[in-house]
């Protein structure tokens, strides 16, 4: 940072890139055409403001004056390189004819949805899809993703780099995709933000922080392209989210959604993950998301676990399993008729599931399996199917649970 920067200008300068550089960024790769050359011309736009701000004060608007300047910085730095490499001089030309700066708030917000279908492209290679995403959406810096993910910044860094190369490489266009690509193509830009929200909703630190950006961009792309899906998917983020505070304990130990304290829930993000429900169920063009979010509502919507509704919950996974089958869809729906019909019928269920081997790694199996043995008595079933729940669960407040049940079946 520049010397003699008052301290207020420097935080209202590092406010506006968290609240505009995803905006700012968007415009450029459209004017420059290259996502490189736009986050290098964004960064020395936002260096430059904090040369000259501080003598001629904040812009009244101040993301035309950093899209403008953005834009010279880069004009000029390609002017340079022309004297060494002529292939630049196109380029050049090409940017000083595009039109500076979008007209409206619309063609801005256009200008994202475009940046987000290129960083979730189906050709990248999803880490590299949800590591870009947060980068050149979110904003977030390689040091907050990678902290978020547990892997070092280089590493981090690397996927980024990967992933912008097979942009580079195979020309990926630029573009919101056509009316026949886009369910598929939405598919995967959803896919990504739950795939962010997934990992925040596990990691045991940092987890609320991702889980946020997921669900701030799920809402901007609810602004950007109000589909039903859409709406499902941030619904069910809210939904599940408004159980933060009462899923661990204050030394981190899990709690089931059983013995969770509901005053604890966040009604707020309860009201605003059902309305969004309804609204994609009214829709009869709702998928997936919007199935798991109304499960999920179902839930919220109960005072306690004795009032929940499990034959509406049996019924919605019947669905969810025709449109989107899955051996993990079984697994909770027999958990659910375990629920409303009794502990044998779910752990037939389950047990003929493993034994196809679909889940045979997957410690939710056991550990659901294990719970069921112990209702029914089976104590030396219980503990053996806990025990590999055990020995598969990597998250240390899952483990701990475990062991706990382990303990109490000696």
């Amino acid at each position: 940072m520049p010397p003699n920067v008052p301290e207020d200008l420097s935080r209202a300068i590092e406010t506006l890139y968290r609240s505009e550089s995803g905006r700012i960024l968007a415009t450029l790769v459209r004017l420059l055409g290259d996502l490189d050359l736009a986050e290098e011309a964004m960064h020395e736009a936002f260096a430059a403001a904090l040369d000259t701000w501080p003598h001629t004060g904040v812009p009244d608007n101040p993301r035309p004056w950093l899209i403008s300047t953005a834009r010279f910085k880069a004009i000029d730095g390609i002017r340079r390189r022309v004297r060494f490499d002529g292939a630049q001089r196109d380029l050049a030309a090409y940017i000083e004819r595009v039109n500076e700066a979008p007209r409206d708030e619309e063609e801005i917000e256009d200008d994202r949805l475009r940046l987000i279908f290129t960083c979730c492209h189906p050709a990248l290679p999803s880490e590299g899809q949800v590591a870009l995403t947060l980068r050149e959406i979110c904003g977030l810096t390689t040091e907050e993703i990678a902290r978020a993910f547990l892997v070092t910044p280089a590493t981090l860094a690397q996927r980024i780099v990967r992933a912008k190369a097979v942009i580079r490489d195979k020309a990926i266009p630029y573009q919101v995709p056509v009316s026949a690509e886009l369910p598929a193509r939405l598919g995967a830009v959803l896919l990504v933000v739950y795939l962010i929200f997934n990992e925040g909703y596990s990691a045991e630190t940092t987890g609320a922080a991702l889980s946020r950006e997921a669900i701030r961009l799920g809402r901007l792309l609810l602004d950007l392209l109000p589909e039903p899906e859409v709406m499902g998917l941030v619904g069910l983020m809210l939904l599940q989210e408004s159980r933060r505070a009462a899923r661990t304990s204050p030394d981190g130990d899990l709690i089931l959604l059983d013995d969770q304290n509901r005053s604890l829930w966040n009604r707020e993000q309860i009201a605003q993950g059902i309305s969004l429900t309804e609204s994609a169920l009214q829709s009869r063009r709702f998928g997936a998301y919007t199935l798991q979010a109304a499960i999920a509502a179902v839930h919220a919507e109960s005072s306690s676990p004795a009032s929940t509704d499990w034959r509406q919950i049996t019924l919605l996974y019947d669905r969810l399993l025709r449109i989107q089958p899955s051996p993990v869809v079984e697994l909770n729906r027999a958990v659910a008729i375990a629920m409303c019909e009794g502990p044998e019928q779910g752990l037939c269920l389950i047990d003929d599931l493993l034994a196809r081997e679909h889940l045979s790694h997957y410690h939710l199996a056991h550990s659901a399996r294990a719970d069921l043995c112990r209702r029914l008595g089976r104590i030396p079933e219980a503990r053996a199917s806990y025990e590999k729940a055990l020995a598969l669960a990597r998250q240390e407040p899952e483990r701990r649970f475990l062991a706990r049940r382990l303990e109490d079946l000696k």
